[in-house]
């Protein structure tokens, strides 16, 4: 594939707002998670919560879409100018060139959650107020960032689990190779809501304390919510040497189980195969891979061992969600921004959380940040169903 411009990106999570937190997040190994006290849920688990998210007012011509998903794209839209960006995009283009393909998995349905607790007692009918189509709809986000920005371009919601906002770059790429549009607002906005919390626990897959991706002992996740945003256009000439390319995107779907991954990883093998294709890569050309690292005991063995199979144990790699928690349909997006961050700054980030790398998986798992030059990176991204996704990304020079 031709590359694409990966720019003006940024990110809301647990370890910070835009990119200046984030990065000194990374930096200092410093995680977001805490006990859980969301919405006086009684699970013995951690999350990543981000901060002040209720205090937000979402713009007063938009108010249809108010739920705590949108104050948190709301939120997101607002940093490291981001927005003027897309202003200026649009002035360059016009506003139906642009598209917007954004990745979630629950969207707002914590918005009806609390509708059901305010249902009329004897009729059960819904509070006047709740705004299905607004709200929850999965399409919701992406029908709230269009509006927010006047775009009449194509917008599109995926929502393929933990693999959403990493699957939208694909979707996007394909659709300005076609021609049909000139720039892409890409990228995930996922939020806690009970759903998910006691969705998982029935899976049994919480933590009790923070996530260990690819510890020795894991014993579960810890969910997280984010926003993680960018553009994508194609490349100018005069491209500084800080400029961030997406360079290939790899999907699969290996359909193995509805909520396990297969247990050789054959789908993430085959993600990651298409990603290097996709760039013109190998993998001896890849300095670091941010990986789904979820902390499950089978997702990361599966991992594992597709990566190991693949690269070998040469390849420096670790999970951030020891930091950030899961962020489900915004973990794509969320990895995808520390990964243009380690391009920039030269940072592998190491594993929070993690204390004994499993010796049972021949990775060079990092425990520790690591300093030094890199060039190209892959960010994994794998969902249940087995629907996969794999970005490469490297620095314009």
């Amino acid at each position: 594939m031709s590359p694409l411009l990966f720019s003006h990106f940024t990110a809301m999570s647990c370890i910070g707002a835009g990119l200046g937190q984030t990065l000194d997040a990374l930096c200092s190994q410093r995680g977001g998670l805490a006990a859980c006290q969301f919405e006086g849920i009684d699970l013995d688990t951690w999350i990543g919560e981000v901060r002040d998210v209720d205090a937000v007012r979402i713009r007063h011509d938009l108010r249809e879409f108010d739920c705590r998903n949108n104050r948190l794209a709301q939120m997101g839209l607002a940093q490291d100018g981001l927005a003027e960006a897309v202003e200026q995009t649009a002035a360059r283009f016009g506003r139906s060139r642009i598209g917007v393909f954004l990745g979630t998995s629950t969207t707002g349905i914590l918005q009806t959650e609390q509708a059901y607790r305010r249902r009329d007692p004897v009729s059960g009918v819904l509070p006047a107020d709740f705004v299905y189509h607004g709200t929850h709809n999965p399409f919701s986000v992406a029908d709230f960032t269009r509006r927010y920005f006047r775009l009449t371009g194509p917008a599109v919601a995926a929502s393929s689990a933990c693999s959403s906002s990493a699957k939208v770059f694909g979707s996007a790429r394909r659709m300005i190779e076609a021609g049909l549009i000139d720039a892409a607002l890409v990228g995930g906005i996922d939020s806690l809501c009970l759903t998910t919390l006691y969705g998982f626990n029935s899976l049994e897959l919480l933590s009790s304390q923070p996530c260990r991706p690819f510890d020795a002992e894991r014993d579960g996740i810890s969910i997280g919510e984010a926003a993680a945003l960018g553009l994508l256009t194609r490349p100018q000439d005069d491209l500084d040497s800080d400029a961030i390319l997406l360079l290939g995107v790899g999907e699969s779907s290996d359909a193995y189980h509805m909520s396990s991954p297969h247990p050789e990883g054959l789908g993430a093998r085959l993600a990651m195969q298409a990603a290097l294709d996709s760039a013109s890569l190998v993998p001896r050309d890849i300095d670091y891979i941010n990986l789904h690292g979820t902390a499950t005991i089978s997702n990361d063995a599966a991992e594992g061992r597709a990566v190991a199979a693949l690269f070998g144990a040469e390849t420096p790699c670790s999970s951030t969600k020891g930091a950030t928690g899961h962020a489900l349909g915004a973990a794509g997006g969320i990895e995808a921004v520390i990964c243009a961050l380690a391009l920039q700054q030269g940072l592998l980030p190491g594993s929070v959380n993690t204390r004994r790398a499993d010796p049972g998986l021949a990775l060079d798992y990092l425990l520790v940040n690591r300093r030094q030059p890199i060039s190209r990176v892959l960010s994994n991204s794998f969902g249940f169903g087995g629907s996969n996704c794999c970005l490469a990304f490297g620095r314009a020079n």
